[in-house]
């Protein structure tokens, strides 16, 4: 009996091609039918060795995709540190400033009070810019507001009595006035001369000022072209004082003519000369006060 071509039947193998498949029928022929438990069983065998593969190569990928972000960011990083960049360029901790640091404090400063000019003009040891007539009154006018007088003659004498008249010169002495100065302005008939009485102290300037009285008053100065005045005609005299300086005024007609309530222009004239020479002797004191200030 013939079982083919010859040879014992071979073994069927699902992954060998062209293998000889088992038949569960009873001996070979093409009217076995297959074993279909064995297709089954090397079907599952072949499913689970492709899902073996897939799973491996997918973990495989998964490394490598894990360490090429890897690199790349380590990549990215020795760049930035090489070229410099933003992170690179940040300062440290120590370098920031803290939040709760304090602003830098400075001792108070206070500017030196401004220096008083009557302190320069309140006695001799402090009043050593020159002084005379011209100095004191300088020009050959001055302006008070819109009126204008005209200069005329100058005195300037060390004995201050000599230059008085009535009860001032005793004033003059009991202080101790060491020079006086006189100057007299003139306007439209009338005629004032101030005498500026000088102190060592400011002291004596304003007890000269308290002593004085209605008949302490100057003597007129006439000359250069002025005519005498208020030499035994009624005048207006004025008595003030500031620093060491004590200064009068004496203003009247110069055609002899007495002084009436009614006469205002003599009290203007008086009150304004009165006001220039408070002025001056201010100017003197601020002059040198800005003088000390400066050194």
């Amino acid at each position: 009996m013939s079982f083919g071509q010859g040879g014992p039947p071979q073994q069927w193998d699902p992954w060998k091609p062209h293998s000889q498949q088992p038949w569960n029928g009873g001996g070979g022929g093409a009217g076995q039918s297959p074993d279909w438990a064995a297709l089954a069983e090397a079907s599952e065998a072949r499913h689970k060795r492709r899902r073996l593969l897939l799973i491996g190569g997918g973990a495989l990928a998964t490394v490598a995709i894990g360490t090429a972000v890897a690199v790349a960011v380590v990549s990215a990083n020795g760049d930035d540190r090489a070229a410099g960049g933003p992170s690179s360029q940040l300062p440290g901790t120590a370098d920031i400033p803290s939040a709760t640091a304090t602003a830098p404090s400075f001792a108070p400063t206070s500017a030196p009070p401004p220096l008083d000019p009557k302190e320069f003009v309140a006695s001799a040891q402090k009043d050593k810019a020159p002084l005379s007539p011209d100095i004191l009154f300088p020009g050959t006018q001055l302006t008070m507001g819109e009126t204008v007088y005209r200069k005329g003659p100058t005195a300037d004498t060390r004995d201050c009595a000599s230059a008085a008249k009535a009860t001032l010169p005793k004033v003059l002495n009991d202080n101790d006035c060491t020079r006086l100065i006189r100057v007299t302005y003139t306007k439209d008939g009338m005629a004032v001369t101030v005498g500026v009485a000088v102190f060592d102290t400011e002291a004596q300037a304003t007890r000269a000022k308290q002593q004085a009285d209605n008949k302490s008053i100057v003597k007129s100065l006439a000359g250069g072209g002025v005519k005498e005045f208020c030499d035994g005609a009624v005048c207006r005299s004025t008595t003030n004082a500031y620093g060491r300086y004590a200064y009068f005024t004496l203003a009247g007609f110069t055609d002899g003519k007495d002084v009436t309530e009614k006469d205002t222009a003599v009290f203007a004239t008086g009150d304004d000369l009165q006001e220039f020479t408070f002025r001056q002797i201010r100017r003197r004191g601020e002059a040198q006060a800005s003088a000390a200030a400066n050194q």
